[in-house]
């Protein structure tokens, strides 16, 4: 019988539809303890075959999942919901023979975020409602989101996403990617190597791109000297994509206009960040994935990889060895 590791808190969402499947379940609660029929097991006796993190993985439990599939001597796949690779463990986890495979379920949540945050920069927000709580009948003339350029570098589920989303408003997209061949939801691709020729045509340059040695400070001095005056820089990928000193001069000289930043270097923020109280950044927490939809897509993408593994068939969004952040 298979043995499947997961948190306590994803079998009682998903227990309908794993019960049936016959295999043997060894679940971890918040605390990091591992169960299995009722029967306790420690991090080197659990011996999983197959692993489940979830984004509900934190804390003690996380912990447990990642040291019994890394003692495992029989792990054969792992799924996991989050999106980035670059954690040694995943690459450790390869190494060891597993199949990992990935989830999209935080694209649709990203990408209206990132969208969302644009929006709020090109339409004032943030003055209008000054203008309200001041009581000031203040006409503000705001951008239209239409006739813009957006530039998104990596467009995967994420970038797709927010392409999708921007390309009703008559906005051109952009969109780069490893192998850039055509696109549907993009008027136009390039290869990572030309993004920086196409900064000088965007409005809004989105990074959406795995962290890995090619794209490792991608945004630096001379990156931010080539983006258009006016423009909008979201970085939704990984904080490493960024050098940070380098932005904060260029933000300072006035391009980019304005950065929407939803990951760091390091996280949490140190509180002497100058990014919390710079009037040119809209910052958040690494929480852009948290939409209400996240977690029920996670959930649904893992049963259906779990139904393909059963039945031998190909693994949905199987992980490049090149996003494993070597």
């Amino acid at each position: 019988m298979t043995r499947l590791i997961l948190a306590e808190s994803a079998y009682r969402r998903v227990a309908a539809a794993l019960d049936p499947l016959g295999l043997e379940l060894a679940l971890v609660d918040g605390e990091g303890q591992i169960s299995c029929n009722g029967v306790a097991l420690t991090t080197d006796t659990a011996q999983p075959e197959w692993g489940w993190f979830s984004a509900d993985s934190a804390g003690g439990a996380g912990r447990a999942l990642f040291v019994s599939m890394l003692k495992s001597q029989r792990l054969g796949w792992v799924h996991t919901g989050a999106a980035g690779l670059d954690n040694p463990v995943w690459a450790q986890l390869v190494d060891k023979g597993a199949a990992l495979s990935t989830g999209h379920g935080q694209a649709i949540s990203i990408a209206e975020y990132a969208v969302a945050e644009v929006l709020s920069h090109f339409q004032r927000l943030p003055e209008r409602r000054a203008e309200q709580a001041a009581h000031r009948w203040t006409r503000l003339p705001f951008r239209e989101a239409a006739r813009t350029t957006w530039l998104i570098v990596g467009f995967g589920a994420i970038g797709q996403g927010i392409a999708e989303r921007v390309r009703p408003f008559g906005a051109t997209v952009i969109g780069s990617r490893r192998t850039p061949g055509e696109q549907p939801l993009a008027d136009r691709m390039v290869a990572l190597a030309d993004v920086r020729a196409a900064l000088p045509q965007a409005d809004v340059v989105v990074l959406s791109v795995p962290l890995n040695a090619e794209t490792r400070n991608l945004a630096d001095a001379a990156f931010f000297a080539a983006m258009k005056p006016g423009s909008v820089l979201v970085n939704v990928g990984r904080g490493d994509l960024v050098d940070e000193p380098a932005l904060l001069a260029a933000l300072d000289a006035g391009v980019p206009e304005f950065a929407v930043l939803d990951v760091f270097h390091q996280e949490p923020l140190a509180a002497d960040s100058p990014f919390w109280d710079h009037p040119k950044v809209a910052l958040n927490p690494h929480a852009s994935a948290f939409g209400s939809g996240q977690g029920p897509r996670n959930d649904a993408l893992f049963l259906e990889n779990l139904r393909r593994r059963l039945a031998g068939e190909p693994l949905l969004y199987p992980a490049d060895p090149r996003d494993l952040g070597r």
